[in-house]
């Protein structure tokens, strides 16, 4: 056991905003803090952030949002440049910061993003702190609903341990980047997800259904009319969507267009209980979708992919086989070095010059510094 891990269960919650600006005072006086956060997806029809972990050198503390109007004082502290605020995987945890509280991180260092910069083929923080520590994580709660309060001992130990360690973690990773010459990567990627932002879906939903995309006419009408009511039903039960039907399921009545309760029976996935409560309401979704005029079926839009030439296709493979050497000198997963997204966008340009790298949207300026020069000589060969 890590002398660096503490016996989490013992952390404080902080439910009132005294307390709260004390310890945010004590934050401000720190040069790094470990943050993280749980969250009610799994049980809730909008999620909500219900616990904010947060960790000195010394110390945790657990702080409840539901117990406090407001945790605007968190906000200095994790907008302050001069903090470096440490979490693992926080892409959606910047963005759930910032949509329920309106809170801002300035100086990010992301200890998954850390790991995967480092060749690291285990990133995920159990692993990690495993292979480093050897602590071992109980991930028992990992689907757990953190909005149900009051919270047993065994979920305020499991939260904690989520960035009781990540300061050590943190120290050893941030050592190990700058003496590879990669820490400027680990800051530019930092700064990325900072800007990270919940968007509002718009459009029909059927746009953000998997699968959906192989339907037309009036299925992909009456896709839409379940998805609808689905999703009023998800509000109405204050259930995700998911828990509610599966997509799965809705596709496969759209496709099928059931007219009795009979033929709703007979759907994998229909459970009586579902048949139950909705039935009815599958069936509504159904005829209203069938019933609608030609003129205003909806349609997927689809990217037309533009013809790819020969040329295109003879330069990406050569950016693949030198992808491959590099990653091998460097010890780097292809997916970090150069995604093939951006190989086919390289691929696509005359010469892949300085101003057409520039210019392709998602390039790093870390890419453009590392191995900027290989690629207009790659372009070069075809």
């Amino acid at each position: 056991m890590s002398s660096f891990h503490r016996q989490a269960g013992t952390c404080e919650i902080i439910t009132t905003a005294a307390r709260l600006a004390e310890v945010a005072d004590i934050l401000m006086q720190q040069t790094e803090i470990a943050v993280d956060l749980e969250m009610d997806s799994l049980h809730h029809y909008r999620e909500k952030v219900c616990l904010v972990q947060v960790s000195t050198r010394q110390q945790s503390w657990l702080i409840d949002p539901l117990a406090l109007a407001s945790l605007s004082p968190l906000a200095a502290p994790l907008a302050n440049p001069d903090i470096v605020v440490v979490m693992h995987g926080s892409d959606y945890d910047i963005r759930s910061l910032h949509r329920d509280f309106g809170i801002e991180v300035s100086n990010l260092f992301d200890t998954m993003i850390a790991a995967r910069f480092l060749g690291i083929a285990e990133f995920g923080l159990a692993a990690l702190l495993k292979a480093r520590f050897g602590i071992e994580l109980d991930k028992k709660y990992q689907k757990a609903d953190w909005s149900k309060r009051p919270l047993s001992r065994e979920m305020c130990a499991y939260a904690a341990a989520d960035t009781s360690d990540l300061l050590p973690l943190y120290d050893q990773f941030r050592a190990e980047l700058a003496a590879k010459g990669r820490l400027a990567w680990l800051e530019e990627e930092g700064r990325l997800v900072c800007q990270a932002r919940v968007t509002e879906k718009e459009g029909p939903l059927f746009l953000y259904c998997k699968g959906a995309g192989k339907l037309r006419g009036h299925s992909l009408a009456i896709l839409e009319e379940l998805l609808q009511m689905r999703a009023q039903q998800s509000e109405l039960l204050d259930r995700p969507p998911f828990k509610v039907l599966s997509a799965d399921t809705l596709i496969e009545i759209a496709e099928n267009r059931p007219r009795s309760l009979y033929d709703l029976s007979l759907f994998k996935g229909m459970t009586p209980g579902q048949l139950q409560r909705h039935g009815a309401a599958i069936l509504s979704a159904v005829e209203r979708g069938s019933a609608l005029p030609e003129e205003s079926l909806p349609r997927f839009p689809r990217n037309g992919k533009k013809e790819v030439t020969e040329r295109v296709k003879e330069r990406l493979k050569h950016l693949k086989i030198w992808r491959e050497r590099r990653c091998l000198e460097l010890g780097l997963d292809p997916g970090v070095l150069a995604p093939n997204w951006l190989l086919e966008a390289v691929a696509d340009t005359e010469g892949a010059t300085e101003e057409e790298l520039d210019a392709i949207p998602g390039m790093r300026e870390w890419q453009k510094l590392l191995f900027g020069g290989d690629l207009p000589r790659i372009a070069a060969m075809v």
